[in-house]
């Protein structure tokens, strides 16, 4: 009787996920999105058609129809190379021909014949997937068709398996329950089941588990907290669920929203955020991005930090030793991440370049460590990248914190590690800031940006007056180093903004002489800020 019940319950729980399939598929399909693809006319390329090769189109356009893709095509007639990207339909024929590989993620050439010249085309379904393209072998693509063919009775074999053993289990837990309330409870069943409702975790708070793919999260906005050039920040409320009161079941998070026109800004931020290997204490905590057709709006969600950002704090505190330790240090390792090329678990992660950090786009936590945020000019350091894709990145940041190198356009492109030492550059002039509010340097003045004797937002060729002309940093008073720890910050200030990028230190070192000086802070007496840090700032940043 055990094996018949058994049975039932299995061909119940098939049927049953096969109706709960069939209905998620058909109302997949009721939601169609036009692809964002590169849109340009058939023009010169130095591809070689070999390996992977950028398209070098500049124009961006949503496709005109429902269901078309993205499209790609590379011609090679004696030493004349083009490439033509469009959106196409991949019930049209193109050039006479079908499109077959139009549902990849990635555009994959394949050579056609007969089309009068050397003739590649790929056609791929993500937004923008035709502005790299691949050339790969035939043989390649046998290899990978046998690995497959040889992995899928696998596969299915293991999902069999797994899929049989769960219902098995679910079936004896069940069965386990229905004896309980005849008998007294045995202790190892229980055990088992609370080891397992504690090992599953429901929470929606972290970005890996935010899961609801076209349906938009149930945000409430509240109050602007920041203005920049590229986006307004909100702060908001993230409803989770209706089985609390409505007070309890919300979130605080953060709302960056850009207008459609910025799309690129956003693209650009969200790409670097999504990258799991950016997780950290001291860089933002991304939760998800979201595209708002209604508003015409495209949104990332972050963690909510009520202190406000760096720049606001340090005009309304003045901070003593152990303070300026926490806030210094935690940039310090902050940065160092970013530029590292592994994880803490010793994991390779592609090093980022912020290129614009300054105490504004640096917020506040809790705790008082800083973590970074706003990555929208941020630039992922890979190895790949040629010294023309590079040099497309063009004279970006914040013209009062720009390394000299950078404010002369002069950054060694043939080297990455040039973009981590304009960072650190940059970071320096944020550890002056924040030594500047430190009650141990003895008499404190009024917040000061770096460079204060310039007009609030100084246009680059000031800054080159300033910089490279006058060789002019912002000044260190004597009265700064009587302090011990005071005076070994000041020295890794000078040495990171060196005029010579190579003479710098790294983010890496730095963060090194923050945890060497821990010792100071213990027995530093820690006193109070000279007043009460409130929990919660509003800033709204004109950049």
């Amino acid at each position: 009787m055990e094996i018949l019940r058994f049975s039932a319950f299995w061909c119940g729980t098939i049927l049953f996920g096969s109706i709960l399939l069939e209905e998620k598929v058909a109302s997949s399909n009721m939601h169609v999105i036009r692809r964002l693809c590169k849109f340009c006319d058939v023009q010169a390329s130095s591809c070689t058609g070999k390996g992977n090769c950028m398209v070098e189109c500049e124009k961006t356009a949503i496709c005109e129809q429902d269901g078309q893709v993205c499209v790609s095509i590379w011609r090679k007639k004696d030493d004349n190379v083009t490439f033509d990207t469009v959106c196409h339909h991949p019930a049209q024929k193109l050039y006479g021909l079908v499109l077959e590989d139009y549902n990849n993620t990635k555009c994959e050439m394949k050579e056609k014949k007969g089309m009068g010249s050397q003739f590649f085309i790929c056609s791929c379904n993500e937004d923008e997937c035709n502005e790299r393209i691949f050339f790969n072998s035939n043989t390649d693509s046998q290899v990978v068709a046998v690995i497959l063919v040889s992995l899928v009775p696998l596969l299915v074999l293991a999902v069999i398996v797994i899929a049989s053993f769960y219902c098995y289990r679910v079936y004896r837990q069940r069965q386990a329950h229905s004896k309980r309330k005849k008998s007294p409870l045995d202790f190892s069943d229980a055990h088992a089941i609370i080891i397992d409702e504690e090992g599953s975790d429901s929470s929606s708070t972290h970005a890996n588990n935010l899961n609801h793919n076209t349906e938009l999260l149930p945000i409430e906005l509240d109050v602007l907290v920041g203005k920049g050039r590229f986006a307004e920040v909100y702060k908001a409320k993230l409803k989770q669920g209706s089985s609390v009161s409505e007070e309890q079941g919300f979130e605080t998070v953060a709302i960056k929203i850009f207008s459609y026109e910025e799309y690129a800004s956003w693209k650009n931020e969200k790409d670097i955020f999504s990258d799991a290997d950016l997780r950290h204490e001291n860089v933002l905590h991304f939760l998800t991005a979201e595209e708002r057709k209604v508003q015409r709006q495209y949104w990332l969600i972050t963690a909510y930090q009520p202190r406000g950002n760096l720049q606001e704090f340090l005009t309304h505190h003045i901070i003593n030793w152990h303070d300026l330790w926490l806030l210094g240090g935690s940039l310090a390792r902050g940065v160092a991440h970013l530029h590292s090329d592994h994880t803490t678990c010793g994991r390779y992660k592609v090093p980022i370049a912020h290129r614009d950090i300054k105490s504004s786009n640096i917020l506040v936590k809790s705790d008082l460590t800083c973590c970074l945020c706003d990555f929208g000019l941020a630039l992922r350091l890979d190895n790949t990248l040629s010294v023309d894709e590079l040099a497309n990145s063009g004279q970006v940041g914040t013209a009062r914190y720009m390394a000299p190198e950078v404010l002369e356009s002069r950054i060694n492109l043939e080297n990455i590690e040039s973009f981590k030492q304009a960072d650190v550059y940059s970071m320096a002039l944020v550890l002056w800031e924040i030594i500047s509010r430190c009650s141990a340097i003895g008499e404190v003045k009024e917040y000061e940006p770096p460079f204060g004797n310039l007009r609030e937002h100084p246009c680059v060729e000031s800054m080159k007056d300033s910089v490279l002309r006058d060789r002019g940093r912002p000044e260190i008073p004597n009265s700064w180093i009587n302090h011990t720890g005071i005076q070994t910050v000041c020295a890794s200030i000078e040495d990171c903004w060196d005029h010579d990028p190579e003479a710098r230190l790294t983010a890496q070192c730095v963060a090194e002489r923050f945890d060497d000086m821990e010792y100071l802070d213990k027995l530093s007496d820690r006193s109070d800020s000279e007043e009460k840090i409130p929990e919660e700032i509003f800033v709204v940043d004109e950049k």
